[in-house]
């Protein structure tokens, strides 16, 4: 269970939620202690053993999970609604290789479930609190959509500033005088090369090569971390080429640093302070 939450508020209740991989998981706990704060695993136990939360879930796990075992479902399905049915989201897993829902104990732990499910539960519990956290859901994701936006945006600012600053060390320290613009834009492509080399490990011929549906260059489709990383490794080759150090040995430092860098900025354990 990952250890990094973000928490919303619906209704006076807190609800976490986590991420797993690019997919938003919403705590099923959290949201049962609205109906029960003494008892939530109760709640969702009892939410389980319907036979139309049964199918429910069936259904998303056949549409988004390949490794899902149908016929465990059946037999689920089949006893659901009955007086000695009885269904935990552990066992719900573990017998179907469900991963709509994700159950741990411990101080990270409780159960969480994709937001598909979680709005489903929601909705059992109350209309008007799964109105609420559908809301406040979008929120949250409109908050972040806007937070990544400005830091792309700015990334791409400080890619273009340092872009400045490297073409002028191009032009004062490599490109000899009186040749001609195609002379020197094969200089500027070459040391443009060596930055993705040191970043992408690809020349930028070799990026369109092995990706001929895609239009435009390797870093329009680059990460936030990684404009990050090119933003300073192009300041960083521009003071190399000052000092006079050649291509091959700039080469290997700035590769050296985009790896300890990309290692730091992507890193589970590393955090921005919250705003």
């Amino acid at each position: 269970m990952p250890k990094s939450k973000r928490h919303i508020e619906v209704q006076g209740q807190a609800v976490a939620i986590i991420a797993r991989g690019p997919t938003d998981f919403i705590s099923l706990t959290d949201i049962a202690r609205y109906r029960n704060s003494q008892e939530p695993f109760a709640v969702i136990n009892n939410w389980m053993r319907s036979r139309s939360t049964i199918e429910f879930l069936g259904l998303w796990e056949k549409l988004c999970n390949p490794d899902f075992k149908p016929i465990e479902f059946e037999r689920f399905k089949n006893e659901a609604g009955s007086n000695y049915f009885v269904l935990s989201p552990q066992r719900w897993i573990e017998s179907t290789q469900a991963i709509g829902i994700i159950s741990k104990s411990g101080r990270y732990g409780g159960t969480f479930a994709h937001r598909d499910i979680a709005f489903e539960f929601a909705s059992w519990i109350s209309s008007e609190f799964k109105l609420y956290l559908i809301v406040e859901f979008q929120r949250l994701k409109e908050d972040e959509n806007r937070r990544l936006s400005l830091a792309w945006n700015l990334n791409r600012t400080l890619s273009k500033l340092n872009y400045r600053i490297h073409t002028d060390a191009i032009k004062t320290h490599l490109i000899p005088p009186e040749v001609t613009p195609a002379q020197a834009a094969v200089t500027y492509a070459t040391e443009a090369d060596l930055l993705n080399v040191a970043l992408f490990g690809l020349t930028a011929r070799q990026w369109r090569d092995a990706n001929p549906g895609l239009q435009g260059n390797m870093r329009e489709y680059a990460s936030v971390e990684q404009l990050l990383v090119l933003a300073n490794i192009e300041g960083m080759n521009a003071e190399l080429i000052h000092m006079g150090l050649p291509q091959p040995e700039r080469l290997k430092r700035l590769n050296q640093i985009a790896i300890r860098q990309m290692e730091i900025l992507t890193s589970s354990s590393t955090a921005l302070p919250a705003q």
